[in-house]
């Protein structure tokens, strides 16, 4: 006789063991990587030796948001004290604070602190405009990065570079370290597939920091018409890739946990599905439900909040999966991307026609992943195929490491 296991049945299990028993699920991994905090290593930021010769007498545009901290002083309240001439600051998406909801519009303002004006990279352009850039002499990015393809600040960098390879002004990127650094995974982005959440032909995780993934996108010509910004980059001291870094500050407003950010690049495909990842909850991107689930183990509430003001099925009660765990023991451990809550939840569901959205296929970075799921394919032959492209990525990215690779 022949059994069935359905998705919640197996999910349950999962669920069983790791609660009851952590240590021992954690123990069918090998843990090889050393975890460091932002003690055990010095950003770019930090290393001012480097870069303050570079900017002196210069009029500074800065690219920032709350995470660009020398220690726990902003960059840009660092480089005033030091009496650099900071003229203007650029923001991206979530905003120079960083508590705007995800795509919500930025707006142009003043900072309240140091009144120097604020141009918005996430509002009625993505670009900073020749006009934006006048009068500067330098430009310097500082911002965190999560080390996935479709998590948009590496798309504000492109364009910052973009823009100052047009308009001959230099740009300095501060390195920070990449807390999805260490491992390689997920399809690589198609021709024809190209939006803001993914402009670059490389995997959903492509294990760079931005100083190292900013060099590639030069080198290689991938801003438009192949045009070279004059680049330099100031590295981070005793960093390799093979740990993993502690977030001092959350990235952005749905990134709360280091659970969180492990989780991201497999839940982050959810936001191209019906399927809920906790906006609007105290367990965003830890958590995944819908109304109409079931057979679950866990239900939640989206509600109106910071960071999240109208989040998919607001005050319904969702039932689905709590996943926190699963960042430390699974995510972390085996350094992949998992894909059996997407695909399970795809079974799951009986309004499969409606599952996908739009935005999926430029989440993915392809259709084929879609179709992948929709035929049923396994996630062993969904894995193989995303490998050629990987491999040949991996030959790429190679030169222009600026620390100890994991491989």
């Amino acid at each position: 006789m022949k059994i069935k296991f359905s998705f919640h049945k197996i999910f349950l299990v999962y669920l069983i063991l790791i609660s009851t028993n952590l240590l021992v699920a954690q123990s069918m991994f090998t843990v090889n990587y050393k975890t460091v905090t932002s003690a055990d290593v010095k950003v770019g930021a930090q290393c001012t030796e480097k870069y303050f010769p570079l900017i002196k007498g210069k009029n500074i545009g800065v690219v920032a948001n709350q995470t660009s901290l020398i220690n726990k002083t902003h960059l840009v309240d660092s480089l005033l004290k030091s009496g650099f001439q900071v003229k203007k600051i650029f923001c991206p998406e979530h905003g120079f604070r960083g508590d705007a909801d995800a795509g919500e519009q930025i707006n142009d303002m003043v900072d309240s602190k140091t009144k120097l004006p604020i141009i918005s990279l996430y509002g009625k352009n993505f670009k900073p405009k020749a006009t934006d850039l006048k009068g500067l002499d330098i430009v310097i990015f500082d911002i965190q990065d999560v080390g996935v393809r479709f998590y948009t600040y590496i798309s504000t960098l492109h364009y910052v570079m973009e823009a100052c390879a047009e308009n001959n002004i230099p740009l300095i990127v501060l390195d920070r370290p990449n807390p999805n650094g260490y491992y390689i995974d997920g399809p690589v982005l198609e021709k024809g597939f190209n939006s803001f959440v993914g402009m670059h032909p490389v995997p959903l995780v492509y294990g760079m920091t931005i100083a190292e993934y900013a060099t590639m996108v030069n080198q290689e010509g991938w801003l438009l018409n192949g045009v070279k910004c004059k680049l330099s980059c100031v590295p981070i001291e005793n960093y390799k890739h093979t740990f993993y870094y502690i977030l001092p500050v959350k990235p952005s407003p749905n990134l709360p946990t280091m659970s969180s950010v492990y989780l991201y690049p497999s839940l982050g495909l959810f936001e191209g599905t019906v399927i809920s990842v906790g906006r609007g909850t105290d367990r965003p991107f830890q958590v995944i439900g819908h109304p109409k689930l079931t057979e679950t183990s866990y239900s939640f509430t989206p509600k109106s909040m910071s960071g999240a003001s109208n989040p998919l099925y607001k005050d319904t009660e969702c039932k689905g999966y709590d996943l926190k765990n699963f960042a430390d023991i699974y995510i972390k451990n085996t350094k992949q991307l998992y894909l059996f809550w997407l695909m399970g939840c795809y079974t799951n569901l009986s309004d499969k026609q409606n599952f996908f959205l739009p935005s999926f296929d430029k989440l993915a970075g392809n259709s084929k992943l879609r179709e992948q799921i929709i035929k049923g394919t396994t996630e062993e032959e969904i894995r193989k195929s995303w490998q050629p492209d990987i491999d040949k990525f991996k030959q790429i990215r190679k030169k222009y490491l600026l620390y100890t690779d994991f491989e």
